[in-house]
């Protein structure tokens, strides 16, 4: 039986500023990637985003960025080693402090934004996230583009590593996500998200941006939660999958 996980980032309101529909689109998905401050988030919703996932039975995931508030973690940043480390403990700390106060499990960690971006391009970042990742806790599943430098070196540190499907982003011929400043970078098609998910699923193969075929597989297919489509993606990819046969399923129910 084929499994996957939906996962969306949430947690992304700060103070009055309120981002994204986090409470209607939980009804759909299965793991929720919740920022820890640096790009978006406070330690108020972090705690109220961590409550009411653990409730309706989604698995949570630590969303750490670069950071970054103002550019909502969008911006490559130049840092070394130690300020990549520490701020990812730091970050990762705190949700899983929280997690653990509300009795609920830190299923994973998801990057966001640039450090994602530039985490699955390069080698020597990769490694230290993995590595650090690994030392914080080796049941943390890390979760990257399928054959990424951050995948591999998720799978060199002995994690367990989600291969990422983002429904709503177009690829390069590389198999990384094209940039938003790209014209063709973002999919508002929700019928045509859906029907990339499943070739995802069931293929491992799709057409990129122009029109080379490239390897990709969807342990986890990501929905981002600032997305005016959203609510309806998720709705949607989640009823094409079910109807196709696919088990909705969070990441440590079968990896």
């Amino acid at each position: 039986m084929t499994k996957v996980d939906l996962n969306c980032d949430m947690g992304e309101s700060y103070g009055r500023y309120k981002l994204g529909n986090d409470a209607e689109i939980l009804e759909y998905i299965t793991s929720a990637n919740i920022a820890c401050g640096l790009h978006a988030g406070d330690p108020v919703v972090m705690d109220k985003t961590v409550a009411l996932a653990g409730k309706k039975g989604v698995a949570i995931g630590a969303h750490p960025s670069f950071p970054d508030l103002q550019g909502f973690g969008r911006r490559p940043m130049v840092m070394s080693k130690d300020e990549i480390k520490a701020f990812l403990v730091y970050q990762v700390g705190a949700l899983k402090m929280f997690t653990h106060l509300h009795g609920y499990p830190l299923q994973h960690v998801k990057l966001h934004g640039a450090l994602y971006n530039l985490a699955c391009c390069e080698q020597e970042l990769a490694e230290v996230i993995a590595q650090t990742v690994a030392a914080m806790d080796q049941g943390l599943i890390l979760v990257a583009l399928y054959n990424s430098q951050l995948y591999q070196a998720g799978k060199k540190y002995g994690l367990r590593v989600a291969a990422e499907f983002f429904a709503d982003r177009n690829y390069a011929n590389d198999g990384s996500l094209l940039p938003r400043s790209h014209p063709e970078a973002l999919i508002s098609d929700e019928d045509h998200a859906a029907e990339r998910c499943l070739q995802a699923v069931f293929e491992e193969k799709l057409a990129a941006a122009d029109g080379t075929t490239i390897t990709v597989k969807a342990d986890t297919i990501c929905l981002h939660g600032d997305s005016p489509q959203a609510l309806s993606f998720s709705r949607k990819i989640k009823n094409s999958l079910q109807n196709a046969g696919v088990t909705i399923s969070p990441l440590q129910n079968f990896l």
